[in-house]
């Protein structure tokens, strides 16, 4: 499968330093391990892989995992390498408080800290959830050895009224029906147990199937691997590819340092744009690009969203699912239509080039995967917004939103807190109308913590009879890749700690025009100075455990919220054996 012809030797394994001294420590190591019911010959000379596996009872989206991780044992037995499965964090997107945000970077964290302590020689991050993806391959970037990405997979379509639904979008669709009067409670009940019907991943273009498709673009996938169904046959046959060619990783030394590059940053950027990806993947593919020692700024995504049309029909941006994405050839199919944008020579963990990846690859079906002179909307997937409200950026989602606001000008109607907004929203003498701006802070990486997905900030009722399904919203929290709508998100910096979106008040104009890429409030400098003299910072409620470690340290959105002190990419000590 490899390219490559040089090969490494048994004893410059890591594992090799636990494993192979005839001292008094390495007896130990090889005497608990036959503890366990193993044979000496199925460990030692023998490359060890681990699958850190992120399954979990309340994560719906990896209940599937525990079997997978079966499937890429058979594929690294095959090979000839001994795998360990490792637990890890399972960030399960609807289950987990506040929000699996805060938690992205204690995953990576322990991804980085198993694969070194244990005495590891390449790894399968086995993960598909938002943050599960980001989070894992933060951590294999930083540990630097041999890693290859298996992704859990989308969930099945549902059917629903002679139309294909899934998770996320339609949820919150059916929701706006639903308070409005036009869906029954009996039938709300009923779409509550049949949309989502198999594990995997939300079957829409939201952040998992963003991410994955990006880490497959840059390269840590198998060819084709992020768009199989979780229950595909397919799948199973990927999960133990996946094992066997990690093994093939490490006999190469084919670690992220030698194939994560700028151009396969580039190529992620590219494929998230044509696939009208989750906003949430500007600050994921920062943080991820910063663990590699390279800068990634919004306004380079800006200028490649400006280049790069959205060719994936996909909801929310259009109105197929990922099974039909796969059916229409995945990601090798969209990436051969946008090759022009690529760098066809970046090198990927199959050993060959991303250009020698697709090269057979075949569009079959041209209305989920559009031609690039054929693009499925005008609005680009992201677009940078700069102004007095967010100096250091915000992002939006053209293709998502409805056009009529993208040069808009209303009355700030503000919240200062998620839980004020839910009391206060749904009250029949809320004063506000379609041209109202909505407007959540303290919502942000310190505000919230964690900077939840509450930016789609919810349509009032009294405006939900009256058949309005869309608003200017604005906040410094993230919102879910599965919905829409017109929602300004990642004000920076954040309203807690002083941005500018802290000093507006309730009636404040506010102009937003997307083709300019600005966003400003129409208040006097003076009166700004005014309001921040006043200001006070909100108290901090958390005085100890990993949140207060968190808030100390988490950098803005513009920086991909990741802890300072994990950034670049300085080499760590390997762990001395004594």
């Amino acid at each position: 499968m490899s390219s490559a012809t040089s090969r490494r030797t048994l004893e410059s394994l890591r594992s090799q330093r636990w494993l192979a001294p005839d001292d008094m420590r390495s007896f130990a190591h090889r005497q608990r391990l036959q503890q366990m019911g193993l044979r000496r010959e199925e460990f030692l000379e023998r490359p060890v892989i681990a699958i850190i596996n992120t399954w979990s009872d309340l994560s719906p989206c990896h209940s599937h995992l525990r079997e997978r991780a079966e499937a890429v044992k058979r594929g690294i037995l095959l090979a000839g390498g001994f795998p360990v499965e490792l637990p890890a964090m399972s960030l399960g997107e609807v289950m987990v408080k506040p929000t699996t945000m805060i938690y992205r970077n204690f995953l990576a964290m322990e991804t980085e800290e198993l694969l070194r302590s244990l005495p590891i020689d390449g790894a399968v991050l086995l993960g598909g959830c938002d943050k599960t993806t980001p989070g894992m391959l933060m951590g294999a970037i930083s540990m630097d050895i041999p890693a290859i990405f298996c992704p859990a997979g989308p969930m099945l379509n549902d059917r629903y009224r002679g139309q294909s639904v899934g998770a996320g979008t339609h949820t919150k669709k059916f929701w706006d029906d639903y308070v409005a009067g036009d869906i029954a409670k009996p039938e709300w009940i009923k779409l509550e147990a049949k949309m989502t019907r198999s594990p995997g991943t939300c079957n829409t273009m939201g952040t998992a199937s963003t991410m994955t498709s990006i880490v497959e673009a840059m390269g840590f996938t198998l060819p084709g691997a992020t768009s199989i169904p979780a229950m595909d046959a397919n799948h199973v046959r990927m999960a133990s590819q996946c094992g066997e060619r990690i093994v093939g990783m490490v006999w190469e030394d084919l670690k992220p340092s030698r194939f994560f590059t700028r151009a396969s940053l580039s190529n992620g950027v590219a494929a998230y744009m044509a696939l009208g990806g989750s906003t949430n993947a500007a600050i994921h593919l920062t943080a991820i690009a910063g663990r590699a020692g390279m800068a990634l700024s919004l306004d380079e995504m800006d200028a490649m969203a400006q280049k790069v049309p959205v060719i994936a029909n996909l909801f929310p941006s259009g109105d197929k699912l990922m099974e039909d994405f796969f059916y229409a050839g995945g990601m090798p199919a969209l990436l051969k239509e946008i090759a022009p944008q690529l760098d066809l020579t970046a090198l990927t963990v199959t050993g060959r080039s991303l250009g020698e990846n697709i090269a057979d690859a075949v569009c079959l079906d041209d209305s989920v995967i559009r031609k690039v002179s054929q693009p499925l909307a005008d609005g680009a997937a992201l677009a940078v917004l700069r102004g007095n409200l967010c100096p250091d950026g915000a992002v939006i989602k053209p293709s998502a939103a409805n056009p009529k606001f993208a040069k808009h000008r209303g009355r700030a109607l503000v919240f200062d807190s998620n839980a004020e907004m839910l009391a206060q929203i749904h009250a029949p003498d809320l004063d506000i109308d379609e041209n109202t701006v909505l407007i959540l802070r303290n919502g942000g990486p310190i505000g919230a913590p964690g900077m939840p997905e509450w930016g789609n900030l919810p349509v009032p009722k009294k405006l939900l009879q009256q058949g309005i399904r869309d608003m200017v919203r604005i906040s410094d929290a993230r919102m879910s890749g599965t919905h829409y709508g017109t929602c300004v998100l990642h004000v920076t910096p954040e309203a807690a700690v002083g941005g500018p979106l802290a000093l507006v008040r309730n009636g404040d104009m506010i102009e937003l025009d997307i083709a300019a890429r600005s966003l400003n409030m129409d208040v006097p400098d003076e009166e700004l100075a005014r309001r921040r003299a006043e200001w006070q910072a909100p108290a901090q409620k958390y005085a100890r455990g990993y949140t207060k470690l968190y808030m100390e340290h988490v950098t803005q959105a513009d920086q991909g919220c990741d802890l300072d002190f994990l950034l670049g990419n300085a080499a760590t000590p390997e762990p001395p054996i004594f």
